[in-house]
């Protein structure tokens, strides 16, 4: 979708100071794979460790030769990214000795904060980026990005083997600048065995409505058990990851085709106070601070009875080593007035416009979005653990199919079944699910994130934070009115 502008000059105003703004949040949703050297800190305090590819095998030497070509990749702290530095040295280096992978492992908000001003500044500090599907018409435009369309038609690649969603939403005017290394939408996860014991059945699909009766039951502050946990933190990637489709199932928007902005319309006020008073109700304990990492971990040490986010998540808890891998059921993301709710993500690698080393940097990048990386990781680390949603191939393998039964089919239709022009029950004049596809929507989600974080912590009332997020949204608005 086109998103026309009256005031062209004032949108780019916009968008150079959000890229200059120090409070820049642009996070996406959610990560994979068990790591708990990997999980970020509460309360989003900012970790960056720089790593190269090195280990055991005879590639390391080549690399430290002097000849080698070094690529630095910038990716978001999850454990999937953990992985696949782990696994560099002996499946891509020792295959590519002239070619040294270093990783620069960011949190997500400090990813797109450092990675957003390099590629607008064409400063060239990182030749592989991890960006999302929101990046990709501002930034291709800009020339920020290389276009990989030629790169990825390569027959060995396989490109039309990338899941059409994912592979559409990292492309602009038809042209591909981004490779996904995994895709998601999103759902519910909850651990079977404590519905049973509490004498509960999930629907196959549920309403939030009855989500929310579930959890209050299962909410046991006495043992340390939270009925659902939920994401709290700030960040448009953050709560607003979540919130969204809480919104569009209630038949929200944030601006309507007059780009009027919603969100103090009675279905935003419906949707934010549901989601407040659920966490309130039967939410885990300081939720302000909790995203994807956070609730893994809370899942994972049976501290929450449920979980509403990233289809990914399933790759983990779900896995071993996870201690409650099959323990554990799926249902499609809450509904209200939607069939479906689901949001659409790609944590996906590009090349910046200013790279000096594109050839090595596509060279990492094939290998790394590959069906051969996914067999490698699965040889390594099994097939229920596999970077998921980005290959039709990886959903057709009876090896994927047998390890990830639980969650495997439930996560491609999810995937399948989102509409991002029209998430919810009005139309949009923009793209977006879970996020608002304009380039002032960085600034203007983080503002907004910092409203319900504050609402969700009980230091101001939901209308409050929406009437202060609607003053937000109508000043973004005037660029496009």
């Amino acid at each position: 979708m086109q998103v026309r502008r009256k005031r062209h000059r004032a949108g780019l105003v916009s968008l150079l100071a959000a890229v200059s703004a120090g409070s820049l949040v642009l996070s996406a949703c959610g990560s994979s794979k068990h790591s708990a050297s990997s999980t970020a800190p509460a309360g989003g305090a900012s970790s960056q460790t720089a790593s190269s590819g090195t280990g055991s095998s005879g590639a390391s030497a080549a690399a430290g030769d002097g000849n080698a070509t070094t690529i630095t990749v910038a990716v978001v702290d999850n454990p999937l990214m953990s992985t696949i530095e782990k696994l560099t040295p002996d499946g891509f280096e020792a295959s590519h000795p002239n070619i040294k992978v270093k990783f620069v492992t960011l949190d997500e908000n400090t990813l797109r904060d450092q990675v957003t001003k390099d590629v607008a500044a064409g400063g060239g500090q990182f030749d592989v980026v991890m960006i999302g599907p929101n990046d990709i018409p501002t930034w291709a435009k800009n020339g920020w990005i290389s276009d990989l369309t030629k790169d990825a038609s390569d027959p060995a690649y396989d490109v039309n083997d990338i899941i059409k969603p994912i592979r559409d939403a990292l492309s602009s005017d038809g042209k591909l600048y981004a490779v996904p290394f995994y895709g998601e939408s999103s759902f519910l996860m909850y651990r079977k065995d404590l519905l049973q014991a509490a004498g509960l059945t999930m629907p196959a699909n549920p309403t939030w409505q009855q989500v929310a009766d579930i959890a209050k039951k299962l909410n046991d502050p006495s043992k340390g058990v939270a009925g659902i946990c939920l994401r709290g933190k700030t960040g448009w990637g953050e709560n607003l990851a979540a919130l969204d489709t809480v919104v569009n199932t209630f038949g929200g928007q944030w601006f309507n085709m007059k780009w009027d902005p919603q969100l103090t319309s009675p279905a935003f006020k419906d949707a934010v106070n549901f989601y407040v008073n659920l966490i309130k109700d039967a939410g885990e304990k300081g939720a302000a601070n909790d995203s994807f990492n956070e609730c893994l971990n809370l899942m994972e040490q049976s501290k929450a009875a449920m979980w509403y986010d990233a289809t990914v998540a399933a790759s983990t808890i779900d896995a071993p080593p996870s201690p409650i891998a099959g323990k554990l059921g799926f249902a499609p993301a809450p509904v209200v007035k939607t069939k479906a709710s689901g949001w659409l993500w790609a944590w996906a690698l590009s090349i910046e416009g200013s790279s000096k080393h594109k050839d090595a940097a596509w060279a990492f990048m094939d290998w790394a979005t590959s069906k051969d990386y996914i067999t490698y990781d699965a040889q390594k680390n099994g097939w229920a653990a596999v970077p998921p949603g980005t290959r039709v191939s990886t959903y057709q393998n009876p090896n994927y199919q047998k390890a990830a039964s639980d969650f495997a089919a439930l996560t491609l239709q999810s995937i399948q079944s989102v509409d991002v022009n029209h998430p919810g029950v009005d139309p949009q004049p923009y793209s977006g699910i879970q996020y608002v596809g304009i380039p002032e929507f960085a600034d203007l989600g983080t503002k907004v994130s910092q409203e319900i974080t504050a609402a969700i912590a009980g230091q101001e009332s939901v209308d409050t934070a929406l009437q202060k997020s609607q003053g937000y949204a109508q000043q973004v608005a005037q660029s496009y009115k």
